[in-house]
């Protein structure tokens, strides 16, 4: 290659670089992504100042923190469902003390964005480059002798390259947000609160609107305080539990339920998996109150809390509609419709969702149907699988009765109770044992929702042991609301 071919080669490089760069950065900073995010529908925007700006809307201050980084976020709260203010504010302070999850969220959707830019940035800076190459050096010449032509060209490449840059079909940005001074949460609150060490960092906007929302906050910083002291001191002692060592072989699985958007018991249950020896969980569903999208934040923090574990799942009755089980088997989860799987261990796993959760009552394509014909469905299933079923993973453990009666399955997990139940011995009529056993609520809960400072009942979880393809034992785990634990002795399942 010749020294002017490549002098013109770097150049062309150096081209594709500087446009690739420059509009990239622009397509960045200009996007915008919808996201439910605390509870709300969510308009999220990157930023390069170095802060996550939380725009609560008229009532209630704006926020904003460090993001501890060049690139920031500008996050606008929308619609959310919520009956009161206090209640709404009180959800941030359960939301904040246990905020992996959406941390995890901002963060994939900001990389998601930055490289949706970066290819857009990447295809905008091969035009010019393309143009160069296509026309030839003989054609460069001719147009180089008239400039005006030259100029049109460049005006239009410049008018596309806008364009797409600009994306004028993408969200306005946010007016008249701007107005007031920030101000560091101790300071907005006064000498008489005493602000948390771990939201210092935190910075209120003040204005003549604020003043109202003061007591609110006050109270939040107090909720926020007792819930991540309470599940943070749950979470160390958990990982020091005497439990079961698994022994070679084994495999060992964590059973949660009823959580009921309680995410503060996520890490304490994930720190007993651990201490436990667990790779997997298995979710017998009523994750949420009521199924809706504003409950995403207790689904993202499931998911962030089983990073790295085989993950399967059915949905509860309260997880209604579709919004539950759509959204966990975007995450990664395995939900279970109904047909035969590889569990952990290589142990034969069937379950199916709730059918109260659809409204309907649902088994794969057939809708309208009963809970006993559901059952009835299931067990037909188990008992036409070639392997016999090791586990059947169920809300309601009267889903699996039918089931274990005929014979068809080593053990049916659930929930919905909120209380433990079993196991319980259960003789098929071909004379083969299985169990039934109910794990207690995960969320602690004593109602259809459970956020909190703490538990308002027990709360438990249960690990489960297979070997060879089977069920071979059990050992709940109970965190009672005093934050004392009860880890109950190893429970053997035998079958003959």
């Amino acid at each position: 290659m010749d020294r002017g071919r490549l002098l013109r080669g770097l150049a062309l490089g150096a081209v594709w670089l500087v446009v690739t760069v420059a509009t990239g950065l622009a397509i960045f900073l200009g996007s915008s992504r919808t996201v439910v995010l605390a509870s709300h529908d969510a308009v999220l925007r990157p930023t390069l100042d170095g802060y996550v700006v939380i725009r609560t809307g008229p009532v209630l201050p704006d926020l904003r923190l460090s993001s501890e980084s060049v690139v920031g976020a500008d996050v606008t709260l929308g619609k959310t469902n919520a009956d009161s203010t206090e209640q709404l504010v009180q959800r941030y302070a359960y939301i904040a003390s246990q905020p992996e999850g959406q941390i995890a969220k901002v963060r994939g959707s900001i990389t998601e964005m930055a490289l949706d830019a970066a290819v857009r940035g990447a295809v905008i800076g091969l035009l010019p480059v393309a143009v160069w190459l296509l026309l030839g050096r003989a054609r460069r010449r001719e147009l180089a002798e008239h400039h005006a032509v030259t100029g049109v060209v460049t005006g239009v490449s410049l008018v596309m390259i806008g364009a797409l840059v600009w994306s004028p079909w993408a969200d306005e940005e946010p007016v008249g947000q701007d107005a007031g001074d920030w101000t560091t949460l101790a300071d907005y609150l006064g000498p008489d609160i005493n602000v948390p060490e771990e939201v210092s960092g935190v910075e209120v906007r003040t204005d003549v609107t604020t003043a109202e929302g003061k007591r609110l906050i006050q109270s939040a910083v107090d909720t926020y305080d007792k819930s991540r002291l309470f599940y943070e001191s749950a979470a160390q002692k958990a990982a020091t539990l005497d439990l079961r060592e698994p022994e070679d072989g084994d495999t060992v699985v964590l059973l949660v339920s009823d959580r009921h958007d309680n995410i503060g018991m996520d890490r304490v249950a994930r720190a007993i998996a651990d201490a436990g020896g667990a790779t997997a969980v298995f979710d017998a569903g009523d994750d949420t109150s009521t199924g809706e999208s504003w409950e995403a934040f207790s689904l993202d923090s499931l998911t962030n809390a089983f990073e790295g574990y085989d993950r399967f799942a059915v949905a509860g009755n309260h997880d209604h509609g579709t919004f539950v089980t759509d959204y966990l088997d975007d995450q990664g989860w395995k939900m279970l419709d109904g047909e035969v799987v590889d569990g952990p261990g290589g142990a034969p796993l069937l379950g199916v969702n709730d059918p109260r959760s659809s409204g309907l009552g649902s088994w794969r394509d057939e809708t309208g149907l009963s809970f006993e014909e559901v059952g009835h469905r299931l067990a037909d299933e188990a008992c036409a699988s070639d392997e016999r079923i090791a586990t059947l993973l169920v809300h309601d453990t009267d889903l699996a009765e039918e089931a274990l009666e005929r014979g068809c399955a080593d053990l049916a997990l659930g929930g919905h109770l909120h209380v433990e139940v079993g196991p319980v011995r259960v003789l098929g009529d071909d004379g083969r044992t299985g169990y039934d056993f109910t794990n207690g609520t995960t969320g602690g809960a004593a109602y259809a929702i459970a956020l909190g400072s703490k538990p308002r009942r027990e709360a438990s979880v249960t690990l489960v042991t297979y070997r060879d393809g089977r069920p071979v034992g059990l050992q709940p785990v109970v965190l009672q609301t005093n934050g004392i634990f009860e880890v109950e002795d190893y429970q053997r399942l035998t079958f003959g």
